[in-house]
Formats: C-alpha cells, structure tokens, sequence
C-alpha cells in the first residue's frame, strides 16, 4: 500500500507542487492583511452602543489616558481626538487555509494524473519518458484513471469547506476543465506553455475569490493584485515551461506535436523564455501599485527572483541542455518558496 502511494505520488510528481502552491499562500495573506485592514467604523459613541454586539461577544471600558473598550476578536475603542470606534475582523481561519491547501493538492493531482493518461503512448515513444509509470507497467490507466476521478471529486468537495462563499463550488467546473484541456493543447497549438502558464495563474486569483467572494462581487475591481501577481506567474511558468520543452524539440517535430522549441527552435525558445521571464518581473514590479501594502522587503525578493532568473538562463545554452533539470526545479522552487517567504515577512511586520 505504501508502494502504491509513492508510485502515485511521483506519478504527479508531487513535490512540483512547490511551483503554485506559494503564489495561492501568498494571495491569500494578501486577502487576510486587506481584511485586517477593513472594517466597521463608528464616528460617535452613541452609534456605536446603539448597535447591538456581535454574539456571545461583550465589551469592557477602561480608563487610562484615553477612555478604550476592549473586545476579544479586535474591536477597539478610542476617545482621542478624532473619535474612532472600530472594529477589526477576524483575519485568518484554519478552515480557509486547510481548504486552500487541499484545494491546490487535489487540482493538481487530477492535473497531472490525467496528462499522464491522455500522454501514456506519446510518453512510451519518447525515449526521455519511456520510464513513465503506465508505459513502465509501474501502475495501470485504470488505476491512474481511478486516481484522477478520486482527485477530481476530491478537490470540488474541498470547495464546500469556503461556504457560504459559492463561487469556488460554482467556479471548480471550468476550473478543472482547463487544467485538463492543457494535456490536449500540444496537439493543435505551440502555445500550450502559454496555456499551462494560465493554469497555474489561476491559483493566486482562485485563492482570492475564495477569501474575498462578497468584494469581488460587489467590486471586480477588488481582484486587481491577484490578477497583477497572476500575469508574473503566467509568465514565470510559460518562459521555465519552454526551457523545459527544449529537452523534446526534436522529438516533438518527428511526432507532429507542436512546442515552442520544435517551432522556433531552442535558440529561439530560449530567447521567448527570457522575455517572459522579464515581463514576470515586470509585473512582481507592478504589484505595490496595486496593493500598496508591500514595501521594501518584498522590493528585496523581486530582486532576488530577478537574479535567479537571470542564473536559471545562463544554466541553459542551445548547445548544452545537460542542467535543464538544475534550472527547471531547483531554481524556480527557490524562487516560488522565497518569494512567498519574503513578502510574508513584510505583509506581517
């Protein structure tokens, strides 16, 4: 049964969960520090003990250089000048962070899961891929085919955890179709990189309409940052994407599959996948504009990915692939962890 669970795991090489699962994280602080940030205001005292309190809460006043009330989960009171009453909403809930988590896990299992189903006999006749687990005889389609409906119901049942927030119950649909749809897109398409950059872009927004359903409804406008840091991962994932298609270009071509690499070839897909990698950038660049919370800290991790980057790039010549691996996991999970880390240091200074 172990066996079992380390064939499947390596199946969709799980540890590649690293390359989305910081950007749904770090959305989702983004949302909890703007709900920090939000709240309800009073101008008088009067309004504000008008007002009945939320339930089983109650308040105590005391005295010091200004008259406070106190309330458990951050209602403050304060008798300055101006006059301010306030209330600051509780920030984080477990259940949101485990339902993120299993959400993410879940999504990407049916993901991957289901390319290798759909890839099975491409991946036999790719001497790179031969070893893959179905060509390998390592676990059945049946099997795998079994794993990606159990995914699949896994992560819409996950959705039912953000109620009575609807919109991932409602959205997890068109979700899970376009996560599956990339497995077909290099059939008819070379800009299938394009289309997995926008899958895993799907994961800051995704996690922000699940905290913020209500704002988002009322506002569109309110999804700007998410949309902003999903453009940087639409990016960063399309350009690391093509890097890692350079190592098939030649079999893409004899097999009729279309890629970047087998299109331009890997000279050419090198250079596209340093310009998306410097619009990436860009757009880490943009987010203060839009979320202004980030500061100096954060400055500090845009440069650092910055670098790496620009180490991922030298890593891979057309003439030498040898540390393609080196450049396409090591490098962006350091990226994508650290990224996370900084810029949780500074939202929560």
């Amino acid at each position: 049964m172990l066996k079992t669970i380390q064939h499947f795991l390596s199946l969709i090489r799980f540890s590649h969960t690293v390359f989305a699962l910081p950007f749904a994280l770090l959305a989702a602080l983004m949302a909890w520090r703007r709900r920090g940030e939000e709240g309800i205001r009073y101008d008088s005292p009067w309004e504000f003990f008008s007002q009945p309190l939320p339930p089983g809460e109650g308040h105590y006043v005391s005295y010091d250089h200004y008259l406070s009330v106190d309330l458990p989960n951050g209602w403050g009171f304060n008798l300055e000048s101006p006059f301010t009453i306030w209330h600051t909403p509780q920030v984080w809930r477990f259940q949101e962070i485990l339902a993120i988590l299993l959400c993410m896990i879940f999504a990407r299992s049916a993901a991957m899961g289901f390319n290798r189903l759909v890839d099975a006999k491409i991946d036999a006749a790719n001497p790179r891929t031969a070893q893959r687990h179905i060509p390998a005889g390592v676990l059945s389609r049946q099997q795998v085919g079994l794993f990606v409906m159990g995914s699949a119901l896994a992560f819409i049942a996950s959705t039912l955890l953000f109620l009575p927030n609807w919109l991932p119950l409602a959205l997890s649909g068109p979700v899970l179709a376009w996560l599956c749809g990339y497995s077909y897109a290099k059939r008819f398409t070379s800009l299938a990189h394009f289309w997995l950059g926008l899958a895993l872009a799907l994961s800051p927004v995704a996690a922000w309409i699940a905290l913020r359903g209500e704002q988002v409804i009322a506002s569109p406008a309110d999804l700007l940052p998410p949309i902003v840091l999903g453009l940087a991962v639409f990016a960063w994932v399309a350009g690391f994407d093509m890097i890692y298609a350079c190592q098939d270009a030649d079999f893409d071509r004899s097999a009729g599959l279309r890629s970047v690499p087998a299109r331009l070839g890997v000279a050419g897909a090198l250079r596209l996948a340093a310009g998306c990698h410097a619009v990436a950038v860009l757009c880490l660049a943009a987010l203060p504009l839009v979320y202004p919370a980030l500061g100096a800290v954060y400055w500090s991790g845009v440069a650092a990915v910055a670098a790496l980057l620009v180490y991922e790039h030298r890593l891979v010549r057309p003439d030498d692939l040898d540390r393609v691996n080196l450049a396409f996991f090591n490098v962006n999970a350091v990226i994508s962890l650290g990224l996370l880390a900084v810029s949780c240091v500074d939202l929560w200074w």
